[in-house]
């Protein structure tokens, strides 16, 4: 666990999609090989300090969209038990029907069950996936997604919504444009990422990033069904409180 860490966790975002998001605390991805990411760093293996920590940033829900998304550097069933039923409580108690929770693909066979504990009170789940890219070499061999070389058909039978990741050497307009329309494709909704200076080796390349700014950005920017992140924190939520102008 990284104690210095003190990001800001609710927002609500406004423009597309409207919803509250929760950015909660697990105990961290179990996969952890991928190479550009080290989201994982905000984990904690104390699974009451964990809850104790989700318990107060849930009480900041106000069901003001009827819709809720719930991120936590990993994917759902790391969160405590606890934690995850005091979601479905707090649906409940301020009658969000949609909830957005995101998924590696190692643990797709917990979505059956997942679904079924929030159907049960008339929530819908909403499954994002991190797939990056759905060139499966660069995906797999480069990146270490561990995503067993899928198909974006395959992708497509456990997951509602995908996120992209762009910003990297090697990708070209081409690339990305496919990644994109293959995501408009076959999922309900598309989620870009740039990628951003972190504590791996990956470094964004900024003629990937420019390119895109320039030839994809314009073209998707106003889809309803996209979300850009230029950074990582752009939804509201991830930026250290510390250094937070706010």
């Amino acid at each position: 666990m990284n104690t210095e860490f003190n990001p800001i966790r609710y927002d609500i975002i406004r423009k597309k999609n409207p919803r509250e998001i929760l950015m909660l605390r697990g105990s961290g991805c179990k996969w952890r090989r991928c190479t550009f990411c080290d989201y994982h760093l905000d984990s904690s293996r104390d699974t009451h300090a964990n809850y104790t920590l989700n318990h107060k940033e849930l009480e900041k829900v106000t069901g003001l969209f009827h819709r809720l998304e719930v991120i936590n550097s990993g994917s759902f069933n790391e969160l405590d038990e606890d934690t995850i039923r005091e979601i479905r409580e707090a649906c409940i108690k301020k009658d969000i029907h949609h909830l957005h929770f995101e998924m590696h693909w190692m643990h797709r066979k917990a979505i059956t069950m997942l679904r079924q504990y929030f159907q049960e009170q008339n929530i819908q789940v909403h499954v994002k996936m991190g797939v990056e890219t759905f060139d499966t070499h660069f995906r797999d061999d480069v990146l270490k997604k561990g995503m067993e070389h899928v198909s974006p058909e395959k992708i497509a039978l456990y997951a509602d919504e995908i996120c992209l990741l762009f910003g990297l050497t090697g990708q070209t307009e081409e690339s990305m444009r496919r990644d994109v329309e293959t995501g408009l494709k076959l999922f309900e909704r598309v989620c870009i990422n740039i990628m951003v200076k972190n504590t791996t080796r990956v470094l964004p390349d900024g003629q990937v990033i420019e390119l895109f700014s320039r030839m994809l950005y314009p073209d998707y920017i106003d889809n309803p069904r996209v979300d850009i992140l230029m950074t990582n924190t752009e939804f509201g939520v991830g930026e250290d409180q510390r250094t937070s102008p706010i």
